[in-house]
């Protein structure tokens, strides 16, 4: 089950469970839609993955399988992968 990360790595924007606006990576790297396309050009900066819309857990879901309440970021600022 997708942990559903509750921010954007990069800019630590909120992307709650049912967030349409989130991208994640196959290690499930999670960014806004934003620093997704603008900044990283679709490419997760962690793996060099491909960032694809996360899918949103349905709310009847979220109440017995919570998202997570970890906050990940990036220890250096956010740049495209190599």
């Amino acid at each position: 089950m997708l942990a559903l990360r509750p921010n954007c790595e990069c800019c630590d924007r909120d992307l709650p469970g049912e967030s349409a606006g989130a991208m994640i990576c196959s290690f499930e790297c999670t960014f806004c839609a934003d620093c997704a396309e603008a900044v990283l050009r679709g490419c997760c900066p962690n793996c060099g993955g491909e960032l694809v819309r996360r899918p949103v857990r349905p709310a009847a879901k979220l109440a017995a399988h919570p998202a997570s309440t970890l906050r990940v970021r990036r220890k250096v600022p956010c740049s495209p992968a190599a």
